[in-house]
């Protein structure tokens, strides 16, 4: 916990919006911040630290918030003797406990899981973890997830079932994919990422796979790699 210059104790992070005061101490500037009258303000919406004599704004857009019950990809970055911590693409924490997976993890794993409980400083805990051996990681705006999963699954089904690629996608904004057209694969989901606004989506994205696959079918066929 930080204390705050009114005497009122803070998280080590906290929520601050543009023009709110962070401290009044000397303090180095780091990114989200700037100084008027002696005060350090914040530029953005975001979660406010002062750490090691660094005052700095994290930007909430494009990180995600965990919630219960959400399935999300991670990245093993710590290990410790009760468990381990989980990179989910958060400003926040994620402890996976050694007994909420069925085998040893090492640095840099990437698992999918689900967030069992989220604590009051929105810190995760992790269970039902599966280690993902092999495939890719590609990154998107969490916001955008709902419309790469589609309604009623309508979109991933038709990315799996007309590239032939295994692919996870987590709440968090990881996807996993592995074998199949992975390359037209994830360049669809860059197109969806991109138009996820407009209407007619998905009739565009089945388009645009039918004549990805078919050149790198006829790639293929001439010796060449999907590349």
């Amino acid at each position: 916990m930080n204390m705050a210059d009114d005497g009122v104790e803070r998280p080590q992070r906290w929520l601050v919006v543009p023009g709110e005061v962070i401290t009044t101490e000397r303090v180095k500037l780091g990114p989200g911040v700037y100084v008027r009258g002696g005060k350090v303000i914040s530029k953005i919406v975001g979660l406010a630290e002062v750490k090691d004599g660094t005052a700095r704004v994290i930007p909430l857009e494009g990180r995600y918030v965990p919630k219960p019950g959400d399935s999300v990809i991670g990245i093993v970055i710590d290990v410790k003797i009760p468990g381990y911590d989980v990179d989910i693409n958060s400003p926040y924490t994620a402890f996976l406990p050694r007994e909420a997976v069925d085998t040893e993890l090492e640095y840099g794993d990437v698992i999918l899981a689900t967030v069992k409980y989220v604590d009051e400083v929105k810190n995760a805990l992790l269970e039902n973890a599966t280690v993902l051996r092999g495939g890719e990681l590609i990154k998107i705006i969490p916001s955008r997830v709902p419309r790469v999963i589609g309604k009623k699954a309508s979109m991933i089904t038709l990315l799996k079932h007309m590239t032939g690629s295994a692919i996870l996608v987590g709440a968090n904004g990881r996807i996993w994919i592995h074998g199949g057209f992975s390359e037209v694969a994830k360049d669809a989901i860059r197109k969806i990422e991109a138009e996820a606004h407009t209407s007619g989506l998905t009739d565009r994205i089945t388009h645009f796979l039918e004549e990805r696959i078919a050149e790198a079918k006829a790639k293929n066929e001439t010796g060449e790699s999907e590349e």
